[in-house]
């Protein structure tokens, strides 16, 4: 079993297995007077889940950007005497899982690059589908070499944007920002930076959350309220899609650079975002726990016990059990400190696979009809796995509850699922799907039944990975990829010395060297 680049064990500890990885996580704040890369720091802290192959911090006090970054996870990364360094009023954090582009410290953010008045730092949350045209116009914009992120290896979309940012001397960042965010296609979730403003933008479909809050001396903006939560700030608003906001000394101003056509991702709703996140004025957790109801209304059946998968599948479990009148219990216990160990298993603890991370109460399911409920199946391994695991338990019998519908299809748009030929539901029906899990039966929740839970209309969500009907037309299959960037041919020239288009007096120079 392959270890992550930050140590952790891959998904659910199972070999070959591979979940429906987030997105990532972005954060910023506009504050004079306080420790704004703490704050950073904490906002991060919250948004973990969302990414834990790299994170970083990007500060500004006015005359001088710096960024510190590295691969890991929040805490791993930052310490009390790199904080303390990263001084300023104005700072972005990110944390990363890759969705264009290689698990390297080259592509870890936020990026940094030259403006014609300064310098830009950038975060990143979601996915563009057309890199492809937009390494064309760096080319041709800016010449066939590469410059700053690019020429240093850099091989994400994120790079791409930020080289765009660069401008020419006759227009302000704002500016050039309000003419390359409408050529930019797919889902991002935009915080950003120079010297002396904050900046904010959401693309026209609102795929990933980004949300505005308030500060008693500032505003924050974060990819989801507990981020907000944490740092004490109070919620003000979503971002718009369609919106870019600037923050700075004369306050908050906003602008749009396109009409908002939404498609939020469903899948935030199911799994991606913490249950403590309001998405569109929903409160995630009541979707999930109505999800679960609606699941009991459509796929009931005579049991003892409803139990989670944890911690993603509890509120639709409780809901489930809620609707159905059937005692909702715990019978599985997690390890909380998994996935920290560097320490490569074992041929015989790999067969054990799961149980590294969960393992059951024999005495709450021997003899028990149970109902397993979880968010969603991918490969199956972990399902499977989990379903022998309660039988050699003593389950009596293992009933399997999914609180999405089957996923079919791929996301462009910053959620890493397994290739399509590997999606379990692609090429077994359901009852097939059960009886390869070794489930009793098993019952997904409809799309209907889903959106309906979500109270958003079907209309303004993205559901592609369950329909195959994609929100924003993609391009050819060969301009698509998580390694399109990485790709010899493309015309931009051989990577040379990324410092070399950044001057000390830009702030750049130093930030740039790895820590």
């Amino acid at each position: 079993m392959p270890l992550r680049p930050d140590g952790r064990l891959n998904h659910d500890l199972m070999p070959g297995e591979k979940g429906p990885q987030d997105a990532c996580g972005v954060f910023g704040v506009w504050a004079p007077g306080e420790e704004v890369a703490k704050l950073s720091y904490f906002g991060l802290y919250a948004l973990q889940h969302r990414g834990q192959e790299s994170a970083g911090i990007a500060t500004s006090n006015g005359d001088q950007i710096l960024v510190y970054k590295d691969m890991g996870l929040v805490s791993q990364v930052f310490d009390e005497t790199a904080l303390n360094a990263l001084t300023g009023h104005i700072a972005l954090g990110h944390c990363r899982y890759s969705t264009t582009g290689g698990v390297t410290w080259e592509n870890a953010q936020p990026t940094l690059g030259p403006t014609a008045s300064g310098t830009v730092a950038l975060g990143h949350n979601g996915n563009l589908i057309n890199s492809a045209e937009l390494v064309d116009l760096v080319a041709e914009r800016y010449g066939a070499q590469r410059r700053g992120e690019l020429a240093r290896g850099n091989t994400t979309d994120t790079a791409l944007i930020t080289a765009l940012l660069a401008g020419d001397a006759d227009h302000t960042l704002e500016t050039t920002a309000l003419e390359v965010l409408p050529r930019l296609r797919g889902a991002f979730s935009l915080v950003f930076m120079d010297e002396s403003t904050l900046y904010a933008a959401r693309d026209p479909q609102g795929v990933r959350p980004l949300v505005l809050g308030r500060l008693e001396r500032g505003w924050v903006v974060a990819s989801e309220t507990p981020a907000l939560d944490i740092v004490g700030a109070s919620y003000v608003r979503d971002v718009e899609p369609g919106e870019l906001i600037c923050i700075d000394a004369e306050g908050l101003r906003s602008t749009r650079f396109a009409t908002a056509e939404r498609a939020s991702c469903v899948f935030e709703y199911v799994y991606l975002a913490r249950p403590d996140h309001t998405l569109n004025g929903r409160s995630v957790h009541a979707a999930r726990v109505e999800m679960g109801r609606v699941l009991a209304r459509e796929h009931p059946v005579e049991a003892d016990l409803v139990i989670a998968t944890p911690e993603s599948g509890t509120p639709a479990a409780i809901g489930y059990a809620t609707e159905s009148g059937i005692p909702f219990g715990q019978g599985l216990t997690k390890n909380a400190y998994v996935g920290r160990t560097f320490i490569q298993p074992s041929d015989t603890l790999r067969q054990l696979g799961i149980r590294l991370k969960l393992n059951p109460l024999r005495e709450n399911v021997r003899g028990k009809r149970l109902v397993v409920v979880d968010d969603s199946i991918v490969r199956g391994n972990t399902q499977r796995a989990l379903i022998r695991m309660l039988r050699e338990a003593g389950a009596a019998e293992v009933h399997v509850r999914i609180s999405s519908p089957p996923v079919k299809w791929p996301c462009f748009y910053g959620i890493d699922f397994a290739s399509r030929a590997e999606l379990i539901a692609n090429g077994l029906g359901v009852e097939e799907i059960g009886q390869s899990l070794g489930a009793d039966s098993l019952g997904y929740i409809s799309t209907e039944g889903m959106i309906t839970a979500t109270e958003q209309p079907a209309s303004q969500l993205c559901a592609a990975c369950f329909t195959g009907k994609y929100p924003i037309e993609l391009p050819e299959d060969d301009r698509l990829g998580k390694h399109l960037l990485e790709q010899a041919e493309l015309p931009l020239g051989a990577p040379e010395d990324g410092l070399s288009s950044l001057t000390v007096s830009a702030g750049g120079a130093g930030a740039l060297d790895h820590p």
